[in-house]
């Protein structure tokens, strides 16, 4: 009885060790870009797997996947800006199911809305914020919705036009929020899935400090409030955020940057909350360190660690799905760390662990 006992203790540990090993994609862009890139992380001791090449693709700077985990998306450099559709196989690879245009120039970032119907893009260099319907086969439909921002802010060579970075429909998929670092806007969108339809909201947009350059956008894991990174103020902002009427009221700001520190060079990058809701992590680039924040019951925040020398130029990290682990990329070098997270505090411990992709900027965990 005692040697079937411990038999089937060890027959219980088989599948952990399958589960033990965390895929992760990298999104790239610059002059050692490749493409997309898949990656692996032990869910133990925090070892990187060295990247491999999932497929060739010109720039795939922000990744999303569909509802379908099978079905990944990209920004894509396609004449005029656009957005790419791929296939995952389980031999590690991707095949590009197509491309479609965004309706403006310099996609940037995109996302799936929860029900799964349409992929939603915001364009950079026009300004403008477009709604794909996702087809039965994950590939992409012609752009049917579409919206041009308008506006400008206090700084003339940065923010003299709209430049929408980003965009986040919100859980339950009736809103839409795209924060505009050309407009200091962080614009509310009604979301209809249906038709695949973007409409302002009334009001049309929460508002941060003139001359912030709000860049990317978080919502609190247990809904109540949201969080947005500025990146030319090297702040962030906390919000209240009306579920039923998607409106915004900025309740605090507070800098990325250590006491003292200069802000020579340095801009924010990517925010995230920890699925928890213990804690919320902003990328300073140029100062190359991730700012970590105390989520409070109010949804404000306090700031309770400086990850220092991060790989240079943290234009992205991903946060693993179970909030255990970190992954940061430094575009400039294409190096990526990681990190594991305290689940009590949120803080970060560096596990020493690291590899590299050439032009690395987004990192995006496989559900």
């Amino acid at each position: 009885m005692r040697h079937t006992l411990r038999l089937l203790a060890m027959l219980s540990l088989v599948p952990l060790a399958g589960a033990a090993e965390l895929t992760y994609y990298i999104g790239t862009s610059g002059g050692q870009a490749k493409g997309i890139l898949r990656g692996t992380i032990d869910a133990e001791t925090g070892k990187l797997s060295e990247p491999t090449l999932m497929v060739a693709a010109k720039g795939a700077s922000y990744l999303a996947q569909g509802k379908d985990a099978k079905i990944l998306y990209a920004t894509s450099e396609v004449a005029g800006g656009g957005v790419a559709a791929y296939a995952l196989s389980t031999d590690g690879k991707a095949t590009l199911l197509n491309a479609e245009n965004t309706k403006g120039k310099g996609a940037t970032h995109l996302a799936v809305d929860p029900s799964g119907r349409n992929l939603l893009a915001a364009n950079y260099v026009s300004g403008s914020v477009a709604s794909l319907p996702i087809k039965a086969d994950g590939s992409l439909a012609a752009a049917i919705g579409f919206n041009q921002h308008v506006g400008s802010g206090p700084d003339t060579k940065r923010q003299a036009a709209p430049h929408a970075h980003g965009i986040y429909p919100d859980v339950a998929g009736k809103f839409a929020y795209v924060p505009d670092l050309g407009t200091d806007d962080i614009f509310i969108y009604r979301l209809e899935a249906e038709q695949g339809t973007l409409t302002l909201n009334e009001p049309k947009s929460g508002r941060v400090a003139p001359g912030s350059g709000p860049r990317h956008f978080a919502f609190h894991p247990r809904g109540g409030f949201a969080y947005a990174c500025n990146e030319m103020a090297l702040t962030v902002s906390a919000f209240t955020l009306d579920a039923a009427k998607g409106v915004l009221k900025e309740i605090q700001t507070l800098p990325t940057l250590p006491t003292g520190a200069s802000a020579a060079g340095a801009s924010t990058a990517e925010i995230f909350c920890l699925p928890s809701a213990k804690a919320l992590y902003v990328s300073n680039r140029g100062h190359d360190s991730l700012a970590v924040y105390a989520i409070g019951a109010n949804g404000q925040l306090s700031l309770i660690q400086h990850m220092l020398k991060v790989p240079a130029t943290p234009r992205g990290f991903g946060l693993s799905n179970d909030g255990r682990w970190l992954v940061c990329a430094g575009q400039k070098f294409g190096t990526i760390n990681a990190y594991r997270v305290d689940p009590e505090t949120g803080k970060l411990t560096d596990t020493m662990q690291s590899v590299t992709a050439g032009s690395s900027c987004c990192i995006l965990f496989a559900r």
